[in-house]
């Protein structure tokens, strides 16, 4: 691939956006990537963003180190010093190495256990605990109940959210959760389940029956307290999970 082919000249399976978008970004080249965050060249007639990419990696490897390696340290003057780096490619670069440099230097955290409501409740309290918006959230599990995350599906009105079942089971299947906690906010703070409360609940456990993905409970929340609807209804026992 030449320095000054344009990227429009390249088929578009083979351009640098789209085959991050169909293989994932560790197939692609140091200089492809560099280039998605150029996004341009140096203008009619020179380098290519490919090129530059290309060209930026030259110019690194004459400290006689990995490029990837001097690029880790470099600072924003010692950057916009090759031609055709001015302030924006040099910020948006720097800022990809910090990103990738914290990224890898944060210890992934250990799954914790939920194992109980209060457990449940502390993973999902700062999404919902104090939110002056009805809030419906989903607490996603591995088979060993150990928290994958947890994702705030709809956001409604003050007194009310409004959520369907396959919004729900949706996020479970694309997170390869086994297990899920359901949870919501009673913005009023009165944690008494409403008749629409559990007619969701019966709804979502008999989802879970068939999609065999238990729901281990459903949480409401709010002023600092939560209720556990499977310590204070029978639902389990009409729709048992197999947990």
């Amino acid at each position: 691939m030449t320095y000054s082919l344009r990227i429009a000249d390249i088929p578009s399976s083979e351009r640098p956006r789209e085959r991050l978008l169909s293989l994932g970004a560790r197939h692609l080249s140091t200089a492809e990537l560099l280039a998605i965050l150029l996004a341009t060249g140096q203008g009619k007639g020179k380098l290519s963003a490919i090129g530059l990419g290309q060209y930026i990696l030259q110019e690194l490897s004459k400290h006689k180190r990995e490029p990837l390696d001097v690029l880790r340290d470099i600072s924003p003057q010692e950057l916009m010093a090759i031609p055709g780096i001015g302030p924006a490619k040099a910020t948006t670069i720097l800022a990809a190495v910090e990103l990738g440099k914290r990224s890898f230097q944060i210890r992934p955290m250990e799954k914790v256990v939920i194992d109980s409501p209060d457990a449940a409740a502390a993973a999902i309290s700062l999404d919902l605990m104090w939110q002056q918006q009805e809030r419906f959230a989903v607490i996603l599990l591995d088979v060993k109940n150990r928290l994958i995350g947890t994702k705030v599906v709809t956001i409604g009105t003050a007194t009310e959210t409004l959520v369907h079942p396959r919004e729900i089971f949706r996020e479970v299947i694309k997170q390869g959760a086994t297990k899920l906690i359901i949870a919501h906010n009673h913005p009023s703070g009165n944690l008494e389940p409403s008749r629409e409360d559990i007619s969701l609940t019966e709804q979502l456990l008999q989802g879970a029956q068939y999609l065999r993905i238990p729901l281990l409970d459903h949480l409401i929340v709010g002023n600092g307290d939560r209720q556990s609807l499977r310590q204070i209804t029978n639902l389990w026992e009409k729709y048992p999970q197999n947990d």
